[in-house]
């Protein structure tokens, strides 16, 4: 795959996903890319998969554009920017000379993965949290895998709106509200004991410069996505290991409290782990599920794709409980939070 055309492939799935400056964006750097600049020859440096599965350079791009919006650093840009509008003639001038204006910056931006921490995905979270409760009811010690900034390990702040029918706390930080198919999820109420993550490059969202790179990568044709982010990061009080997931999550195994669930979580980014590190990760669960009693339960909510990386059927949603290894279908969710079609238990 050329850059250009991993540019068109982003552009044609940000349209699929309510997003139609990115697709004009992501359009316009497929024909009018600088490929003889500095960024243009460190982009072509890349090896392996360049697009959504791999190194997304096509976001890494469109967020260090982004960034430079938000952080004021070029009024020419925010000026074509939403909620601003330009004609395609002044956006690609605009875009152009913030790629050689700001090209240090840019070169030092596209060296990270992005990380858009979603918080939207939370709305599936609680309710996969719910059915997990309704099994097994004790305090929940949390732990989530490649978890980025940490704001979905926050979901017990949010609230998850269906029908006119409320989950979560009274005084929500934020209240999600997905276009929702299917019965409701079980009323139970999940209790947070502890929270944890971990990351190969967390963020930290109390930070400037980190909570910067999270709403960059947010489109900026969506600004509701923005406001939810930051949120999200108004109550964060989580603590987010740097390292590996599974030797991360390896100790966090062991560290059970007796009388707690452990509710092992990812959305994703399960897809982005080495097919090795997958398959030690699963065997390690299972261990510590076969050793798992009622009054120390584990339970492993997943939202990841099962092979469609396009969006247009969404990830699935899977939860495993033990002890007694039980295996639910919940249904399956846009990868943004957009909509969820529940399937699992009432």
């Amino acid at each position: 795959m050329t850059l250009s055309d991993a540019f068109r492939n982003q552009a044609e799935s940000c349209g699929r996903i309510d997003s139609p400056f990115m697709q004009r964006l992501l359009t316009l750097l497929a024909t009018d890319w600088p490929a003889d600049s500095a960024l243009g020859r460190k982009l072509a440096g890349f090896t392996g998969d360049i697009g959504p599965s791999g190194h997304s350079l096509p976001l890494r791009v469109a967020g260090g554009l982004h960034a430079l919006v938000l952080s004021g650093r070029s009024p020419q840009l925010a000026a074509s920017y939403p909620p601003n509008t330009a004609d395609d003639t002044t956006l690609r001038a605009a875009v152009l000379a913030a790629l050689s204006e700001h090209e240090t910056f840019l070169l030092n931006w596209v060296d990270s993965p992005p990380q858009t921490n979603e918080v939207r995905r939370s709305g599936a979270l609680i309710a996969g949290a719910c059915v997990a409760c309704q099994h097994f009811d004790p305090p929940v010690m949390l732990s989530e895998l490649g978890a980025s900034g940490g704001l979905n390990l926050m979901w017990d702040r949010f609230a998850l709106h269906i029908d006119g029918t409320t989950f979560g706390p009274a005084d929500p930080a934020l209240t999600l509200s997905p276009d929702w198919t299917g019965p409701l999820p079980p009323a139970n109420v999940p209790q947070i004991a502890s929270r944890a993550g971990v990351d190969l490059n967390p963020l930290n969202p109390r930070d400037a410069d980190d909570l910067l790179r999270l709403t960059a990568y947010l489109w900026a044709d969506q600004p509701e996505r923005l406001a939810r982010t930051r949120a999200a990061a108004a109550v964060f009080d989580a603590e987010i290991a740097r390292g590996d997931a599974i030797d991360w999550l390896e100790q966090r195994l062991t560290d059970q409290p007796e009388g707690q669930m452990h509710l092992i979580q990812h959305t994703v980014a399960w897809q982005y782990f080495p097919a090795a590190v997958q398959a030690r990760g699963t065997a390690l669960i299972e261990a510590a599920g076969a050793r798992a009693t009622s009054t120390r339960p584990l339970a492993w909510l997943s939202m990841e794709t099962d092979g469609d990386v396009t969006g247009a059927v969404g990830a699935a949603l899977t939860l495993r409980l033990w002890p007694g290894d039980l295996r639910l279908t919940l249904g399956r969710a846009d990868f943004h939070g957009r909509w969820v079609n529940w399937t699992g238990p009432t």
